[in-house]
């Protein structure tokens, strides 16, 4: 015992000599005597973490297709990048999607964009029950010659640019939800050029598309919600038709009616039905009156499968090298995912539509199907594989179909 309180003043003064700082003769304290490295000397440490303002991933995919269809066999090359950001705030959301399909045509030198779509999507809760949102998107496609569904004496397809924004309000009363939303949308149509080398100018077909809607609920039960949309569309072209001699200006009303069942996050099915009047400023065209048909259904039993299906009704100007005053046009699709482990997963999918045109006596129908699967090599890159096969059947163009095998690589963040 008498060895242990000697040999503390022995341990405290071994402590000060460390230069904790309690003797005047510590290095800290003495004259222009500075430590190695003063405690202040880098300031990293003391910093926050890094959290950019948008959670940032992206994609290049290298395809490579063949294609064996009534127009004859082809190999395209495609080169598919695509970028997502994304900000979810305490009241705010931003998402911003961008996706392009730059394509090197069988047999050309020169690289083409087929497709770009481009969508931003922002929602703001002023409370708890009243939410804004605000969309913009702009698209551009212009399919390549032979594609099913393309006239067979098109050697330049048109190309078409649409975009627009939207907004909108939704507030709940109680077991009522009420949305009220606005949209403008532009829509262009480039030139077509035919196998014979004439130019057929679409800018006849360029116009404005103005939308307003309504739409009201009521959550009878938890699970059930009863519902009644309405809404009113304004089409202004910017020439007159060569073909009608008028303006194809138009004003749209539409009311429907439907029910919505939610199963937690299981299943979830919409169905709705209606009707549409599309009224035409030119007394000659008349009216068109439309039955809207709309289903949707989303079903994930578990977090390896999820399976969709939907059917819709939609009535627009019949677009280029289309005869009528309005095309309608009925679609129904269907698409099944299955994640078979962390690094395989398979899908497939189908789709059919018929459409007839009013004021004329054409009318078009098709149906595809298609199967493909991703192999995930690492966490970085993944190998795709697809087959897909399209089927159309117009009274124009009479029957085209293409089977389609494409093989490719994705690299990712």
């Amino acid at each position: 015992m008498c060895a242990l309180w000697l040999a503390m003043p022995a341990l405290a003064a071994s402590d000060h000599s460390l230069g904790e700082g309690s003797d005047a003769d510590n290095e800290r304290l003495l004259p222009d005597v500075y430590p190695t490295d003063p405690v202040l000397a880098n300031g990293d440490w003391l910093r926050e973490p890094y959290d950019p303002f948008f959670d940032v991933d992206w994609s290049v995919a290298l395809r490579g297709t063949y294609s064996r269809a009534t127009a004859g066999e082809r190999f395209d090359v495609r080169l598919v990048p695509s970028v997502g950001l994304e900000h979810i705030g305490t009241r705010s959301a931003i998402n911003f999607d961008g996706t392009a399909e730059l394509v090197r045509p069988s047999g050309g030198n020169s690289v083409e964009i087929e497709t770009l779509r481009l969508g931003l999507k922002t929602g703001y809760d002023l409370d708890s029950v009243t939410r804004l949102t605000g969309n913009a998107n702009l698209s551009l496609s212009k399919p390549i010659p032979g594609t099913p569904g393309l006239a067979s004496n098109v050697a330049i397809a048109s190309q078409v640019t649409s975009g627009g924004v939207d907004v909108g309000v939704t507030r709940q009363f109680g077991k009522f939800n009420v949305a009220v939303t606005g949209a403008a949308q532009r829509n262009l149509y480039g030139p077509t050029t035919r196998t014979d080398g004439s130019v057929y100018d679409n800018s006849e077909e360029n116009y404005w598309a103005l939308d307003a809607g309504l739409r009201v609920g009521f959550q009878v039960t938890p699970i059930f919600e009863v519902f009644g949309q309405a809404g009113l569309g304004r089409d202004i072209f910017d020439l007159p038709s060569s073909a009608l001699l008028v303006r194809a200006d138009a004003t749209d009303t539409s009311l429907r009616g439907g029910v919505t069942g939610r199963w937690n996050d299981t299943l979830e099915a919409t169905a709705s039905a209606g009707l549409q009047l599309r009224r035409f400023d030119a007394t000659s065209l008349g009216e068109v009156v439309t039955q809207l048909y709309d289903a949707r259904l989303t079903y994930t039993p578990d977090p390896t499968w999820r399976m969709t299906a939907g059917f819709a009704t939609v009535v627009a100007p019949p677009g280029p090298n289309a005869n009528g005053i309005a095309r309608v046009n009925y679609t129904a699709s269907a698409e099944v995912g299955y994640t078979v482990n962390s690094w395989l997963a398979l899908r497939a999918l189908a789709d059919w539509y018929t459409a007839r045109f009013e004021g004329s006596a054409n009318v078009e129908s098709g149906y595809g199907f298609g199967a493909g699967a991703d192999y995930k090599v690492n966490a970085h890159t993944a190998l795709t594989a697809d087959y897909d096969y399209d089927r159309t059947d117009s009274t124009s163009d009479g029957i085209q179909d293409a089977h389609r095998v494409t093989l490719g690589v994705t690299i990712s963040r």
